[in-house]
């Protein structure tokens, strides 16, 4: 990824070796979603998953370490395997942004967070950083396993 990145926000990207209409799949499929969602040791539990605009999404990540960290976003869009963009509504606010693009036979995702705090932001972007990347890792796992 190339350009200018804002003080608050986070992009990370990656080419998985299957189709768009697969890594799509995984993001709007719930029992998908919930299999992969979140860094290395996270479980979730799904409350609602309400996938159209202005829609709701609330679930439950379960750490590693025990804690329960309920989750509440929004759908502000959904172009059919083009793009989704979900409010975050509970803290730390933010906006995700995720373009899935073919990429000579595969899929490329751009997953962008925009932050309504960038002060939040500048102490937890390395671990962001870093949880994006085991969250791609995951769905990698989950496509393999899906898809071969």
């Amino acid at each position: 990824m190339t350009g200018d990145i804002e003080e608050n926000e986070v992009i990370n990207s990656r080419r998985f070796n299957y189709p768009r209409e697969a890594v799509f799949g995984a993001w709007t499929n719930p029992e998908q979603l919930a299999r992969w969602w979140g860094p290395e040791g996270f479980s979730n539990t799904f409350h609602e998953f309400d996938l159209r605009p202005g829609g709701e999404w609330r679930f439950v990540m379960h750490g590693p370490d025990g804690k329960n960290y309920p989750n509440h976003s929004a759908f502000e869009e959904i172009e059919p395997f083009e793009r989704i963009v979900i409010h975050h509504l509970n803290e730390p606010e933010f906006q995700v942004t995720a373009i899935f693009q073919d990429s000579n036979g595969g899929t490329t995702v751009i997953f962008r967070q925009v932050f309504v705090n960038p002060t939040f932001l500048a102490g937890a972007r390395p671990f962001l950083m870093e949880a994006n990347e085991q969250n791609f890792d995951r769905l990698n796992e989950l496509l393999i396993e899906l898809h071969g």
